[in-house]
C-alpha cells in the first residue's frame, strides 16, 4: 500500500470512531488478544463520561480511514507531567509517519497549555526494538528502565520528553 501522509488528519477522537479504533489498535500488532477486553472497556467509559481537559483519546485518519489513536493523560500527583498510555497504529500504515503525526499532536497540545513533560512507556523485549528506535527518532531520552515489570524477562522503558511550557518571568 502507498499511504501518503499528506492525506493524514488527527483529531479528537468521537463515539463513532470506537469501533474502528479497536480495530487499528488490534491490528496494530502491540497489544495481545487478552488486553483487547480492557481497552474497549476504557473506550467505553470515556464515551459515556465526559472527562473534561483529563484524559484524551485522538485518532489519525488517512482518507478519511481511521489508522491510527493515541491516549494520553496527566500523571497524577505531579504538575505539568503527562504520558502518552496508548498508541497503535494499523500494521498497514505503520512507518508512514501516522505514530509521529500522532505524537506531535499530543506534543503541540500539551505545549499549547502549557505543560512540561511528556513520558512513553513500551516494553523491553526485542520485538520493540523498532518502538523504542521510534521514541529515540522523535527526540525522547530513555529516563528509566523497570526490570521484569510486565512479566518475568519484560522491562518495562520509560522514555522523557521536555515540553516547551510557558516562559515564567521574575519580578524583583
Amino acid at each position: 500500500m502507498n499511504q501518503s501522509l499528506s492525506t493524514t488528519s488527527v483529531q479528537p477522537a468521537t463515539s463513532a470512531d470506537q469501533p474502528n479504533m479497536l480495530t487499528a489498535i488490534a491490528a496494530s500488532g502491540l497489544f495481545p488478544p487478552d488486553e483487547m477486553g480492557g481497552i474497549a472497556d476504557m473506550l467505553t467509559d470515556y464515551f459515556a463520561t465526559p472527562a473534561g481537559d483529563e484524559h484524551h483519546w485522538i485518532a489519525s485518519h488517512n482518507n478519511g480511514t481511521l489508522v491510527g489513536v493515541a491516549y494520553y493523560a496527566p500523571e497524577r500527583m505531579t504538575n505539568g507531567t503527562w504520558n502518552t498510555y496508548l498508541i497503535a497504529v494499523h500494521a498497514d500504515y505503520q512507518g508512514k509517519g501516522h505514530g509521529a503525526a500522532l505524537m506531535a499532536y499530543i506534543e503541540a497540545d500539551l505545549t499549547q497549555r502549557g505543560e512540561r513533560v511528556l513520558l512513553v512507556e513500551t516494553s523491553g523485549l526485542p520485538s520493540f526494538d523498532l518502538t523504542r528506535a521510534f521514541y529515540r527518532k522523535l527526540g525522547y531520552d530513555e529516563e528509566a528502565r523497570i526490570r521484569e515489570f510486565y512479566n518475568a524477562g519484560e522491562d518495562k522503558i520509560v522514555f522523557r520528553k521536555a515540553l516547551a511550557g510557558p516562559k515564567i518571568s521574575m519580578v524583583s
